[in-house]
């Protein structure tokens, strides 16, 4: 992927005698100004996706009809489409045909099975057809955002790559879950759920609108690398994993990371409804979980690149996620139906969930010339967390309930703890000069060089 290209604006030298022109202040904070609406078209989709994330696993038991388990399959099958399209859509797809077109294909899939689920599934209380038309649907919003994420490391400057991909998770977490959160709470009193999942579509296409109409800067109209082999560029994506041991470790890493967040949306509002909780409170714990996430983001950020990458992701992802996963269950289970306890715990778990930031970093410093394939790896773990999440709770609820379920989640970020010590870079647990032998031997030439 042509992640080496960039703004020809922001980098181009200044010719002799002219006066410099002064950054425009979405340069200075790090959003490349020619993706503006980029960033607010990614805000409104993912606004629209997040709408039903707090609900719809009770929906469909207690509005369909469906069983927990069968309900949590269904997100489940939905987790396994976002996985391929995460992968697909930051790497292949945005190399071969341009990061705009893969957007669109991503906005008019998640549209029109949106649709079938609504005018045809849902009504005829068909389970059949609720998890095909949801399942296919998972297709649309990774296409949507990872395709964008590959836009904007194409054009941002290279200096300023870390902020503008920064800005990216903000809007993007932003919109799924907190403001899709409180829009749920706003209308789910007034409209009721179906009619909730109407009003996503609206804002799914205005933010799909404000894309295709209002964003126009021209690197993501063509392909990213348009003469690379497809197959060739794919294949390498899976063969990095054995020939940069330290990247196949942080696939796993990046798979446990939200692991336990897209189970406990799953399967916690069962949990705290037996306590008591309302649907709106238990939506308004969600988003004080991932507004803590937030703030943590910048904190943790910091002190990945001022202390140690993999300690922060080791420490505080690892060590205080698990912790986290516990407390979301003990302390809520032992103080009854009591929100301030239980917006402790959230809070405890949506901090942890944040002490990942650095990975991004951590893995293109295993391999900086082959950032595309790098990033391949990187959405890919993210995309089967969707499916991962779910699935394990599909599989254990029945048994060995929430507490069992969280109890899986601790010990897979414990592990993660341990993981995140063995993917060492420069600097951070790595020499530099034994880096620098390393990549003297290892180094291969890009497959794209840089635009003139």
């Amino acid at each position: 992927m042509k992640f080496t290209q960039t703004s020809r604006l922001s980098e181009a030298p200044e010719t002799a005698g002219r006066t410099p022109q002064p950054r425009h202040p979405l340069d200075r904070i790090g959003i490349p100004k020619p993706l503006f609406w980029g960033y607010v078209g990614l805000l409104f989709f993912m606004i629209g996706d997040g709408i039903e994330t707090s609900y719809l696993s009770k929906y469909f038991a207690s509005g369909l009809g469906f069983s927990e388990t069968g309900a949590g399959t269904i997100i489940t099958i939905y987790g396994v489409t976002a996985a391929i399209a995460s992968f697909l859509g930051a790497g292949v797809l945005s190399d071969r045909w341009g990061p705009r077109r893969v957007m669109a294909m991503g906005a008019g899939v998640w549209v029109v099975f949106h649709i079938l689920m609504l005018a045809v599934a849902i009504p005829a209380h068909s389970y059949a057809l609720v998890l095909t038309t949801y399942g296919i649907r998972g297709f649309g919003y990774p296409m949507f955002a990872y395709g964008f994420l590959s836009w904007v490391m194409a054009v941002a400057p290279k200096a300023h790559q870390s902020k503008a991909v920064g800005w990216f998770w903000f809007f993007y977490s932003s919109g799924y879950p907190i403001i899709g959160s409180f829009l749920f709470a706003a209308a789910m009193p007034l409209i009721g759920f179906y009619s909730t999942l109407w009003l996503s579509l609206a804002v799914i296409a205005a933010g799909s609108l404000i894309v295709l109409l209002l964003l126009r800067e021209r690197t993501g109209f063509t392909g990213l690398a348009p003469g690379r082999d497809s197959r060739s560029e794919l294949a390498g994506t899976f063969k990095i994993l054995f020939e940069r041991p330290k990247l196949g470790i942080s696939l796993i890493i990046r798979l446990i990371n939200t692991t336990p967040s897209f189970g406990m949306w799953v399967f916690m509002p069962f949990f705290v409804r037996d306590l008591g909780f309302s649907d709106g409170e238990w939506n308004t714990l969600l988003v004080i979980m991932m507004v803590t996430n937030l703030g943590a983001l910048l904190v943790f950020g910091v002190l990945g690149d001022n202390w140690s990458g993999r300690k922060t992701c080791a420490a505080f992802g690892g060590v205080l996620g698990a912790v986290g996963c516990l407390v979301c269950y003990y302390l809520p289970a032992a103080a009854g139906y009591n929100f301030p306890v239980a917006a402790l715990a959230v809070a405890v778990y949506g901090a942890g969930l944040a002490g990942y930031v650095p990975l991004p970093a951590m893995m293109v410093a295993q391999a900086p010339e082959r950032r595309g394939q790098v990033m391949g790896v990187y959405t890919l773990g993210a995309g089967l967390s969707v499916a991962v999440g779910p699935l394990i709770g599909t599989l254990s609820y029945s048994t060995w309930g929430f507490q069992g379920l969280m109890w899986i989640y601790a010990a897979l970020l414990l592990l993660n703890a341990v993981l995140c010590m063995f993917v060492t870079s420069p600097g951070d647990g790595m020499p530099q000069e034994a880096d620098a032998t390393e990549a003297r031997r290892t180094v291969e030439p890009p497959a794209v060089q840089p635009s003139a």
